[in-house]
């Protein structure tokens, strides 16, 4: 659904699983940091008020977007996570180099999802101008790190009713 039509903040906060004894990562692009700062306010706000504990929440930068994959590969290999959420913003520019980082950071997310036994949750802007950023960063759109957020913690609620079935 297009985000123009549907405001990333909102949800049914009754269908989020409460967090309490969930870990998750955040990995955050330094680039267009004015926007990933809000993405990654957005979504550590959204975990707390879903029960998280701030300890149980470990936060890193990453140069770029295409770097977030990597970082995110090395929280999970590194940290006993339930779910990784990956943040970044990738604004159409004057050459493709936008297409080369958007189809790298979409795949390299993917793998990470089939590879690893943790969701790894797509944060990413992909947008054709700054203010299409603001207005999806904490704007009139919402904050699509919060939507991010909710599907981490309602991924890693999956998983672990599903790891039940198997006792």
């Amino acid at each position: 659904m297009a985000t123009n039509l549907k405001n990333l903040s909102d949800y049914d906060i009754k269908s989020v699983p409460n967090a309490e004894d969930m870990i998750f990562g955040i990995v955050t692009a330094e680039w267009n940091k004015e926007i990933t700062d809000s993405l990654l306010k957005g979504a550590y706000e959204t975990l707390i008020k879903h029960g998280a504990k701030p300890e149980n929440i470990l936060k890193k930068y990453v140069p770029g977007t295409v770097e977030l994959t990597l970082g995110a590969q090395f929280m999970a290999e590194y940290a006993d996570l339930d779910a990784v959420i990956c943040l970044g913003c990738v604004i159409q520019g004057e050459t493709r180099h936008f297409d080369f980082v958007c189809q790298s950071v979409t795949h390299g997310i993917t793998e990470l999802n089939m590879n690893y036994n943790i969701p790894f949750v797509f944060g990413v802007l992909t947008t054709d101008n700054q203010q299409q950023a603001i207005d999806r960063a904490g704007g009139k759109h919402g904050n699509k790190g919060d939507e991010a957020a909710v599907t981490a913690i309602k991924m890693a609620q999956l998983q672990l009713d599903m790891e039940d079935l198997e006792e």
